[in-house]
C-alpha cells in the first residue's frame, strides 16, 4: 500500500472522528441546553423526534466509519515509530469506550425507552419523572463522548502531523 492510499485513510479517518467530535460539541454545547428549556412535552417529543432523524446513512458513516478507519489506521501505519501508534492506539480506544460502546449501552437503550414511551398517554407526574430519568443520564453519557471523541480527534490530528513529518524526512 503506498504512502499516499495510507495517508489518506489516516486523514479521513480524522475527518471523520473530527465531525463526530464536532456533532457531540453541538449537541452538549446547544441542542440539549436548548431542548432543556422546554417543558416536560416538548422536551420528550423534541428528543423522540431527533432520536429517529439521527438514524440516518450519513450519521451511520460518520459514526462507525470513524472508528473502523481509526482501527485500519493502527494496522497500516504499524510499523512507524510507537509514538505514532500510541497517539493512534489511544484515539481508537478512547473512541472505542467513550463513544461507540457509550452510545449502544448507554444513550441507545434510552433512547429507545424514550421512542417506546406514548407521550400522549402518560400523566403530568410521569413526564416528569421519565424527563428527569432520562434527561439527566442521557446528558452525563453524552458528556462522556463528547469528551473523548473530542480527544481522539486531537489525537489523531498529531498522529497526521507525525506521519507527515516522518514521510517529509
Amino acid at each position: 500500500m503506498t504512502l499516499s492510499i495510507k495517508l489518506s485513510i489516516l486523514v479521513i479517518a480524522t475527518l471523520l472522528t473530527g465531525l463526530s467530535a464536532g456533532l457531540c460539541f453541538t449537541w452538549t454545547n446547544t441542542v440539549t441546553t436548548g431542548i432543556g428549556k422546554l417543558d416536560n412535552v416538548g422536551y420528550l417529543q423534541a428528543f423522540q423526534q431527533m432520536n429517529r432523524a439521527i438514524i440516518n446513512p450519513t450519521f451511520m458513516i460518520v459514526f462507525f466509519g470513524s472508528f473502523m478507519l481509526q482501527v485500519v489506521n493502527i494496522f497500516i501505519f504499524k510499523n512507524v515509530p510507537s509514538s505514532f501508534l500510541i497517539h493512534s492506539i489511544t484515539a481508537t480506544v478512547l473512541y472505542f469506550l467513550g463513544v461507540v460502546l457509550v452510545t449502544i449501552f448507554g444513550n441507545v437503550p434510552l433512547n429507545e425507552l424514550l421512542d417506546k414511551t406514548d407521550l400522549a398517554a402518560a400523566n403530568t407526574a410521569q413526564l416528569q419523572n421519565l424527563r428527569t430519568h432520562f434527561e439527566v443520564e442521557w446528558n452525563r453519557l453524552h458528556l462522556i463522548r463528547t469528551i473523548t471523541s473530542i480527544l481522539s480527534f486531537l489525537l489523531l490530528l498529531i498522529s497526521l502531523l507525525k506521519v507527515n513529518n516522518l514521510s517529509s524526512t
